[in-house]
């Protein structure tokens, strides 16, 4: 049965635990960064940093200082056009594995073209491939698919302090998106799931997607 993570972010307070494990677990390396005016840091996905959590920063009219925080990743699409996008030139650089639901960019995608390869990074509604200017691959989450085929939970989610994700048959994982949506409402009027019926990364936002990040939600 394909699998599906909820990640709800009224749970989260942005420790960076699940960045970190992703880092450790998947053996990537430290960037070299610099203090940017932001605690989110580094500023960007990219080869050496599948997850990231976003930070974002806004006073209300009332005065008050809200955070919002968002941990980004990819979201392994029910029907992923960046598979469709690398069949076109490269048939197996990027797969949809039919067990899991987990989106692969496989060792093949170092065969894209460079203009190829930009395609496929652009047809991602929620701009997360990237390409290793070293490898040529495409870099991207993998939904940790060594651990969950082996019958564990992806790092970031065993990892969680909070309960912020959750990780499991996505008809089940659909059922506790709801029960935690009603729960938020209670305090957040305005909470509501993003794109629940296209992804398998659904995100549970307490206010508009405009007041986390761009790419947030497709829809």
């Amino acid at each position: 049965m394909p699998k599906a993570f909820l990640v709800d972010t009224t749970r989260c307070t942005a420790c960076r635990g699940c960045q970190l494990a992703c880092k450790e677990w998947h053996d990537l390396p430290a960037n070299e960064t610099k203090q940017r005016g932001s605690h989110q840091n580094p500023p960007d996905l990219n080869p050496n940093n599948l997850k990231i959590v976003r930070f974002n920063e806004r006073l209300t009219k009332e005065g008050v200082v809200v955070w919002n925080f968002f941990p980004d990743q990819c979201r392994h699409c029910v029907t992923p056009v960046c598979v469709d996008v690398a069949d076109m030139a490269v048939p197996g650089a990027m797969i949809k594995d039919k067990k899991t639901g987990a989106v692969l960019a496989t060792e093949k995608s170092a065969k894209l073209s460079p203009a190829d390869a930009k395609a496929v990074a652009e047809a991602c509604p929620y701009n997360i491939p990237r390409i290793d200017p070293k490898t040529k691959r495409i870099t991207k989450c993998d939904m940790c698919f060594d651990r969950v085929s082996a019958g564990m939970q992806p790092i970031c989610v065993k990892t969680c302090p909070t309960g912020t994700m959750v990780f499991g048959e996505r008809e089940e994982i659909l059922a506790v998106a709801q029960k935690r949506l009603a729960f938020a409402k209670e305090r957040f009027p305005k909470a509501h799931l993003v794109d629940m019926e296209d992804v398998s990364v659904i995100y549970l936002l307490a206010e508009e997607k405009e007041h986390y990040y761009e790419y947030a939600g497709f829809m």
